[in-house]
Formats: structure tokens, C-alpha cells, sequence
């Protein structure tokens, strides 16, 4: 039976994701494959290359450099977290990604976009490490009207939530019978329609499916939630989630914010630990 890790988005809520992974990580919990969203597959990478600790280190670290997220990088760039330093040149010189690692590592490990001409998820599948990979990564985080459109492999691509923003049922499509969900928001979220919608229009005005996809985005949302509550009673998924709401926005420069929202990850992940390790036996 193939077990699963599968990693919401939510762009700063991923860090309270990273304090859980980091803890099953530690414990020595092994996945044959992981699926990230946005923040999810940011963050998510570092478990297939072995590196707790990273990317809560290099988010403080970066907090308030406005080459890696500020409003003089979307002025400058045409995107709020920059493409260049915060993909490509972070793992590469300031906080280096293990590429060696990652490729040795017989885990799966899948980045979810969303392609604006259609509306509908784009799945790649990532074994190897790199500028491409870290390229998909960029698109599937790409938030929209803060972010160009990635063109990559024929696609135009931005933020993997806005058409798969829990991707349980495409790991189950592809054969992962046994999941832990990390979900970065408390049980009984409901979520609402968006008040950005007149933006969205207005930025993606070329591009109508996805405008389609986004005005329906928390009905799909809420849905994947009761997909995900029905498989937790079947018993064949864990789901893991923060108790009450993160005390963090989409956007963070206070490192002090994005440690406690780490740390409350970590708290949880080591209070479930036994739960982890009686489910993945």
C-alpha cells in the first residue's frame, strides 16, 4: 500500500506545514510520495531532500529583504516574491537545496499548478532537482495579480490552489491508498467567496476559464474538505491541521510571526506523533 503526504498551500501558513514536517522528518517518517500546493510544494521539497530546519531558516532570514518578497519587488519584477533571488538564487548561493538528496531519494514527489487557459490543474511530477523544478515550484506558489503567469512545458501557469487546492483525490487516482493530509486551516473552516474577484477579472481578463475556475474556488474548496473528512472516517487518511486560526497573513516580513506559526506546527506534529507513527505502521 503506498502512503502519501499530502501539503495544502495557504503562502505563509505553509510555515506551521514546515514545523510539522520537520517533526515527522526527525522521527524518521518516510513517504513514498508527497504532493505539494503552493507553500506545500515550497516547503514540502525539503522533506524528499532531507533538510528540516530549512525553510523556516531561510523565510526569517529573508523576512524583510525586499529582493525576496516586498511591493518593490512586484514594481520591479511584475512579482511580489521575487522569481530570480527568492527560486533561483536562494538554493543556489544563501541556504543551498540538496539537489544530491533529493534526486537519490526514491520518493515522489508532485508540484500542483493551475493553467490559466483552461482553468484546470497541471501535475508534474518532480525527480529531479534544479532550475526546472524550482520553476515549477515558482509557478504552482505564483499568487494571482501578484504574480506573472510561468510559462513552462507549453503551459501558462500560476497558484496550484486555484484549481486543486487539496489534491487527496488526484493521490488517489494515481494509486496512494494510505495519506497524512497537513492542512493549514482549523477544522470547521468555511470557506468564502473572494472579495479579490473584481482584481482577478481585471489581471486575468485574457484568460476567462481560469476567472471561471476562481469564482467557484470555495465551492471547490469546501468540497475537497468534506472529500477530505470522508476519508479520514474510512480510515485510510490522517488528517493533521492547526487548532484554531494562524497568527499569520498570506504575506509576512516579522520573523518573530512566522517562528511561533513554525513552532505551532511543531507542537502539533510532536503531540500526534503517536497517532503518525500507529498510522503509518
Amino acid at each position: 500500500m503506498k502512503t502519501g503526504l499530502v501539503l495544502e498551500g495557504g503562502a505563509m501558513r505553509g510555515l506551521f506545514s514546515a514545523g510539522v514536517m520537520d517533526v515527522m522528518m526527525e522521527h524518521g517518517v518516510t513517504f513514498d510520495g508527497i504532493v505539494g500546493v503552493s507553500a506545500g510544494a515550497a516547503f514540502g521539497c525539503n522533506y524528499k531532500s532531507g533538510q528540516a530546519g530549512r525553510a523556516i531558516r531561510y523565510n526569517m532570514r529573508f523576512a524583510k529583504d525586499r529582493r525576496y518578497c516586498s511591493l518593490w519587488s512586484l514594481l520591479k519584477t511584475g512579482d511580489l516574491y521575487g522569481a530570480e533571488f527568492a527560486y533561483h538564487i536562494v538554493p543556489t548561493e544563501y541556504d543551498p537545496f540538496d539537489n544530491e538528496t533529493f534526486e537519490a531519494s526514491p520518493t515522489e514527489f508532485y508540484v500542483v499548478c493551475t493553467d490559466v487557459e483552461t482553468g484546470k490543474a497541471v501535475y508534474k511530477k518532480c525527480m529531479k532537482g534544479g532550475y526546472e523544478m524550482c520553476e515549477w515550484i515558482r509557478a504552482s506558489a505564483s499568487m494571482p495579480v501578484v504574480s506573472r503567469v510561468v510559462e513552462l512545458e507549453g503551459h501558462k501557469l500560476l497558484d496550484g490552489g486555484m484549481a486543486d487546492s487539496i489534491p487527496l483525490a488526484f493521490f488517489h487516482g494515481i494509486g496512494y491508498e494510505k495519506n497524512i493530509v497537513v492542512l493549514t486551516q482549523p477544522k470547521d473552516f468555511v470557506k468564502r467567496p473572494t472579495r479579490l474577484m473584481p482584481l482577478i477579472r481585471r489581471s486575468l481578463r485574457r484568460y476567462p476559464e481560469i476567472v471561471k475556475t476562481m469564482e467557484q474556488r470555495h465551492l471547490m474548496y469546501n468540497q475537497q474538505l468534506a472529500y477530505v473528512e470522508q476519508a479520514e472516517a474510512m480510515g485510510n487518511t490522517l488528517v493533521i491541521r492547526p487548532e484554531e486560526k494562524l497568527p499569520i497573513g498570506h504575506i509576512s516580513h516579522n520573523p518573530e510571526e512566522m517562528h511561533r506559526v513554525y513552532e505551532l506546527g511543531r507542537r502539533v506534529g510532536e503531540a500526534r506523533m503517536a497517532d503518525i507513527d500507529a498510522f503509518m505502521r
